[in-house]
């Protein structure tokens, strides 16, 4: 006995006459079903839950059933249920018919939730899986570059017919393969039929989708309406639609991709983004590995600034080879020795230390270049400012009655360059211990490349050393400064003064420079800062010294220092 549940209005009258024309035929044929009769209940359900439970639970219990022709004995057994048409009606008939396992046949459902057997045990669907449709429609749309054109067309319609190989699947929905047929209807309701392609559900998913491109023949209204179709040409590859605000989705403006993005194909809706170690070509068509880039000693740049390190270096090592050579001339003599020899040492080591900065960066040298770069430039500042500070309590020294006397000499200065230069090493330490440079790979400071950088680590770290030593800077310049009218042997408070001057400008302006520029040029900032502000220091306040030295040694004489000192001039 076949029943039947559904929606029994007059829009889907004509199911059950087929039904009703089906059991008849059946019926009245003795060769299809010999000796057996099929009859039918149909319910209504309203398209409600409860009056289709209500219509399940009868079906369930009733005792008579109607057989078109015949009056015979009633079946207590039923067979199946057909419906219902919609997925909510066959979702709640299954419910209860999965429990007593009585075959449900839906044909028009098509849910995915439908597909839990365990949830929906006896439910077969007589529909193919809309899915398949779908992806034949997609892949079709984008094989012929087709849009959806309401103005030179009326309707498109994709219609399906079925194939020979009809089966249901694990699933129990019903399979197929089947052909994809394009009716194209025109304005004056002509059409023409065109057999596209054909979808295999069983297929690999390469070849699942087939299209008859040699077979497809167009109606000669439909090649004269195409040209008129868009508004806009196809974009190239490069570009992406950009809809035309207040006109229709046919028309759009083709818009070149962003940075960091491509379209690789024409028509594109929107641009990929390319991956993290990949940029964009200049067409924008697509992504190009980035090439690494740091401050090698190959380069221009970086061979520049090599050479001048070790020239820098190497008239260093001279000047301290000159004032050894003449250690026991007035003019070495003169403020503290060894306060020289130290602050000639400090700076040969800066020199050098710029060179920690050049080269692809690694573990060591990364960590290396916070104390090479601070402590050894804290030394040197410590012993301008010891050497200022001298000159000064020198003077003082000198009236009678003072008690000042007893705080010149060798161990004031001394001690001064050794507390300066700790204090800068406690902060480096800090640094170090907290939170250490590293190399990193920066993907987004120069398009197209990689960038290898030391890390700061801390940024607060790092300016707070660059704080300290602008301190020590500024504290012997304004020292200096005021104490450069004072009767000094040889003029070293001025040259004290001028070369912490030219020390300040070179960092003043390396915090502005440093902070406006990217990727490897940040790194020859740095650099650049490093060799000029020590050189500034070696030729300005050792260049007038070493003028006397080699080329006036006749000044360079116990009177000429005396006489300095009694006169200021």
């Amino acid at each position: 006995m076949v029943l039947l549940l559904s929606n029994a209005t007059t829009k889907y009258y004509q199911h059950i006459l087929a039904l009703a024309f089906a059991v008849n035929e059946i019926n009245e044929n003795p060769r299809l079903l010999p000796n057996v009769s099929l009859g039918f209940h149909i319910y209504d359900s309203y398209c409600d839950a409860r009056m289709t439970y209500q219509a399940i639970l009868k079906l369930l219990t009733i005792q008579k059933r109607t057989v078109p022709n015949y009056k015979c004995g009633t079946q207590k057994k039923m067979l199946a249920v057909i419906g219902g048409l919609h997925s909510e009606t066959s979702i709640q008939m299954a419910t209860i018919l999965g429990i007593y396992l009585i075959p449900q046949l839906s044909h028009g459902s098509t849910s995915s939730m439908l597909n839990n057997r365990s949830q929906f045990p006896s439910l077969y669907r007589m529909i193919p899986n809309e899915a398949h449709q779908h992806t034949g429609i997609i892949q079709l749309l984008l094989h012929f570059r087709w849009t959806w054109l309401h103005h030179f067309l009326k309707s498109i319609s994709f219609n399906n017919t079925m194939g020979d190989n009809v089966f249901f699947s694990k699933n129990r929905e019903l399979v197929s393969d089947f052909d994809i047929i394009n009716w194209v209807t025109f304005p004056n309701r002509s059409f023409h039929r065109v057999k596209v392609g054909r979808l295999d559900p069983l297929a690999s998913p390469g070849k699942r989708f087939t299209i008859h491109e040699e077979k497809v023949t167009w109606h000669s209204k439909f090649n004269q309406m195409v040209p008129s179709s868009v508004c806009t040409d196809h974009c190239s590859p490069g570009f992406s639609r950009k809809m035309q605000e207040g006109k229709p989705f046919c028309c759009y403006d083709c818009v070149l991709c962003p940075e960091g993005k491509i379209s690789d194909q024409k028509d594109m809706g929107y641009c990929d983004q390319c991956p993290e170690d990949q940029y964009p070509n200049q067409d924008h068509t697509q992504c190009i590995p980035k090439s690494l880039s740091f401050l090698s000693y190959e380069e221009p740049l970086g061979a520049i600034f090599t050479t001048f390190a070790l020239l820098f270096a190497l008239m260093t090592s001279l000047v301290l080879g000159i004032f050894i050579k003449h250690q026991d001339t007035p003019i070495v003599k003169a403020n503290n020795r060894s306060l020289t020899y130290t602050l000639l040492i400090s700076l040969l080591l800066c020199f050098l230390s710029s060179l920690l900065f050049i080269g692809q960066p690694k573990k060591v040298t990364c960590f290396l270049q916070p104390m090479a770069f601070s402590v050894v430039f804290s030394v040197a500042l410590s012993c301008m400012l010891a050497k200022t500070i001298t000159v000064a309590l020198a003077f003082i020294a000198i009236k009678p009655g003072t008690k000042m006397r007893k705080w010149v000499g060798k161990k004031l200065s001394n001690a001064l360059v050794l507390t300066c230069s700790l204090i800068q090493a406690c902060i480096c330490s800090m640094w170090l211990g907290t939170s250490p440079p590293f190399p990193d790979f920066n993907l987004h400071s120069v398009p197209g490349e990689i960038f290898i950088e030391c890390k700061k680590g801390s940024f607060t770290m790092f300016y707070c050393v660059l704080g300290y030593m602008g301190f020590l800077a500024i504290v012997s310049f304004s020292v200096a400064f005021l104490s450069r009218n004072l009767p000094d042997s040889f003029n070293e408070a001025k040259l004290i003064t001028f070369s912490m001057l030219v020390f300040c400008s070179v960092w003043i302006s390396f915090i502005a420079t440093y902070l406006s520029t990217r990727g490897k040029y940040t790194v020859a900032v740095e650099n650049f800062s490093i060799l000029a502000s020590s050189g500034g220091l070696l030729t300005c306040f050792f260049s007038p010294k070493c003028f006397i030295i080699l080329i006036r040694p006749d000044l360079n004489t116990k009177v000429q220092l005396i006489r300095k000192k009694d006169t200021g001039v």
